[in-house]
């Protein structure tokens, strides 16, 4: 739901000012009246028909004023019109006439003639409204009732809106009674010449529409409104005729403002700033504020405006706790924006941090986003961390400073501030005797030394050393121990550790082996073969990747595009390329051999073979195969010379007859025992047999071997 905008208008005369336009929704015209008064606007326009002066037959209800105001017609949220208001100031006028008889002779008051001196009034009041090409005139009803009615005085108003006119319009207004009781009211007025700027917000975009007329050139300018400092530009544009200008909310800012001029010289500029109340511009300040480290201890708040702030040095402990504030000694700070700021340190350490406290100043917005407290933000950095390391596990110790020279120090510790040889259970309590010679002795680092007290910084690591001494002991005890454990069963640690060693080795080195399939999809009964290949090798294991695993990518990213992907992936981590050659696999490589220029007819959308011969053979031709590819058949499928030239450049491997090999070139240099590859071979084997004997089960594999496979296209 699109935020609620903000009409705004800058007259750019020769004294501009700035109006807030008012919005009103809808096409009707209205009216309503002063309390105390009841009104009713006639449908439609009238005749504008003033007629001739009449006597007042007793009081009337006559304008006496009108006055005008700018307001904005909408009919959509981005169509809007100008349009002027009409308010109507109301008084009676005349008086009853006294009967002459009754003054003389003292004759009471008939009721019949006291009744309508007791009556309301009612008025039919014209507004007539001339705006070229524009006339119109409207009839408003007005009653006041008896109580209200004293000749002479003012009874309230009614206000009309609204008549739609153009910029730079000169409008005519008159208004008079029907029928005319005294000499209609008149009212011309000049519309000014200027942009209309609306903001709206809608969704994550802020557009402002500016209304500009076509033969008219105007500056616009988006800045920032830094206070103390001079604007800083931002933005600028000239134009000409409306403009749609989108920024992002992010952008937003209390200090950004719009400024707007005549292109012409010596003119003079029109500013407003829109988003000074806006909560999401405050938002985007909290964020936008920075810390900026200034060599040697210095620092400065950058803020594109200005933003209340409290600042004053922490102490940030290595374990990750909440900074502590130095306070006292060091009091808060106010921060001003964009200003190099420094604390008064004799030394600098990386374990002091600046902390700084936004405030959100309270807004008056709409009754459900009212803010009633000051909303705070908490920014911290540890500035010096840089320059001078990491964090220490150094203790913190505050000294106090009292009258007759009474000193006492505390240590900073998340519980507080701990005395020294106190009788606590906390780290600072049990170091307390030491800490206090350190500061004598001059072992500690002073950062700070003034009237109310001073800090130091005392290394802790020898302590720490000396906690871990002994335990450092045990460990060594420990090993020692099971030492002499391992060389009283030497010979069982022996083997055992030669097993672990091959297994964990070979392991590793399957681990970190990947293998690529490539295969022509022959028939179903190929594919399968292919997919028990796959398994056996995945359980070895080895990291497999092969197209009928990965039918969904396939028909996502296309053939080519997978078989690029995993290939660069294979390659780069040191894995092989295995070619599974078949007859339809042989027919396909010669035909690219034949006519390297032009591909093989069509295949199916899961052919990862046929779409990566046009990479596989720019390899073999120029040498970069070997280590690479691998090449396979399977025995009775494929006889050996049917494997074109150009792939044995690389080790071609029968299978299952030559599983060991084949596993052994898969594993790479790493490859286990001969007797384990042996084992594994086996496993393989047994595993492919019953894809193997469907396989030449299959009705029409033969045909795979003789002129049809030749036909392939």
């Amino acid at each position: 739901m699109p935020v609620p905008w903000f009409f705004l208008s800058l007259a750019l005369g020769r004294n501009p000012v700035v109006l807030s336009l008012e919005r009103v929704v809808g096409p009707q015209d209205t009216a309503r009246c002063s309390p105390g008064l009841s009104c009713h606007l006639w449908d439609g326009d009238v005749l504008c028909l003033p007629g001739s002066l009449v006597s007042a037959p007793g009081p009337v209800l006559v304008p006496t004023g009108l006055q005008t105001e700018l307001v904005l017609r909408c009919y959509k949220d981005t169509d809007c019109d100008l349009c002027v208001r009409v308010d109507i100031h109301l008084a009676v006028h005349g008086y009853w006439e006294e009967p002459e008889d009754e003054e003389e002779f003292g004759i009471a008051e008939d009721p019949a003639i006291e009744e309508p001196r007791n009556a309301s009034l009612q008025a039919h009041v014209v507004l007539s409204f001339q705006a070229y090409p524009t006339a119109r005139c409207v009839l408003l009803e007005v009653q006041v009732p008896a109580a209200l009615v004293q000749p002479g005085q003012s009874v309230g108003s009614v206000v009309f809106e609204c008549f739609e006119a153009a910029l730079g319009a000169e409008v005519r207004i008159w208004s008079y009674t029907q029928p005319r009781y005294q000499k209609e009211l008149n009212l011309t007025q000049q519309l000014p010449a200027l942009p209309v700027l609306n903001v709206s917000a809608h969704g994550n975009d802020v557009h402002l529409v500016v209304d500009i007329p076509e033969d008219q050139r105007f500056g616009l300018s988006l800045y920032w409104n830094q206070v103390p400092g001079p604007a800083k530009p931002w933005w600028h544009r000239n134009l000409t005729g409306p403009q749609t200008i989108t920024l992002n909310h992010t952008d937003l800012v209390p200090c950004l403002c719009i400024q707007v001029w005549r292109l012409e010289p010596d003119s003079v500029r029109t500013s407003i700033c829109p988003f000074r109340e806006d909560p999401r511009a405050h938002r985007n300040l909290w964020r936008a504020a920075q810390l900026q480290l200034l060599p040697p201890r210095a620092w400065r708040l950058d803020a594109p405006c200005s933003l209340p702030a409290e600042a004053t040095l922490c102490w940030q402990a290595p374990d990750g706790g909440p900074c502590q504030p130095l306070v006292p000694p060091l009091p808060r700070e106010n921060v001003t924006v964009n200003k190099a700021l420094e604390f008064p340190l004799l030394k600098g350490h990386p374990n002091i941090c600046v902390q700084l406290l936004l405030f959100l100043v309270p807004l008056t917005l709409a009754p459900s986003e009212q803010v009633s407290t000051w909303e705070k933000q908490e920014l911290q950095e540890c500035l010096w961390a840089d320059s001078l390391g990491p964090l220490k596990d150094d203790m913190l110790l505050v000294e106090t400073r009292g009258p007759q020279d009474n000193r006492s120090l505390c240590a900073l510790e998340p519980s507080g501030c701990t005395p020294l040889l106190s009788r606590a259970s906390t780290r600072a309590a049990r170091l307390g005797g030491p800490l206090l010679q350190d500061v004598q002795s001059g072992q500690c680092l002073q950062l700070w030394d003034g009237d109310l007290g001073a800090l130091w910084a005392c290394p802790m690591e020898k302590y720490i050393h000396r906690r871990w001494a002994l335990v450092w002991m045990a460990c060594l005890l420990l090993a020692a121990m099971l030492f002499l454990l391992l060389l009283l069963k030497k010979n069982h640690v022996k083997g055992w550790l030669r097993l672990l060693k091959e297994d964990v080795r070979a392991g590793a080195a399957a681990r970190s082996r990947a293998a690529l399939l490539l295969y022509s999809a022959d028939d179903a009964g190929f594919e399968r073969l292919v997919g028990a290949l796959a398994s056996a090798l995945f359980q070895l294991p080895l990291r497999v990747a092969v197209d009928l695993w990965s039918r969904r990518e396939l028909s996502a990213q296309g053939p080519l595009a997978w078989f690029h992907a995993q290939r660069r992936q294979t390659l780069q981590e040191g894995g092989v390329v295995v070619l599974l050659f078949s007859p339809g696999a042989v027919a396909l490589c010669r035909e690219w051999l034949q006519d390297a220029t032009s591909a093989p007819g069509a295949h199916g959308p899961h052919d990862a073979f046929a779409a990566s011969l046009s990479c596989l053979l720019p390899d073999f031709l120029q040498g970069r195969a070997p280590g690479r590819y691998v090449g396979a058949y399977f025995d009775r499928l494929l006889s050996p010379d049917a494997v074109p030239a150009l792939f044995r450049s690389v080790p071609v491997f029968s299978l299952p007859s030559q599983l060991p090999e084949f596993l052994g070139t898969l594993q790479g240099p790493a490859a286990p025992h001969p007797w384990r590859l042996a084992e594994r071979a086996e496993q393989v084997s047994r595993a492919l047999q019953p894809a193997l004997d469907s396989c030449f089960r299959a009705p029409g594999t033969g045909r795979g071997m003789g002129p049809e496979a030749e036909d392939r296209t």
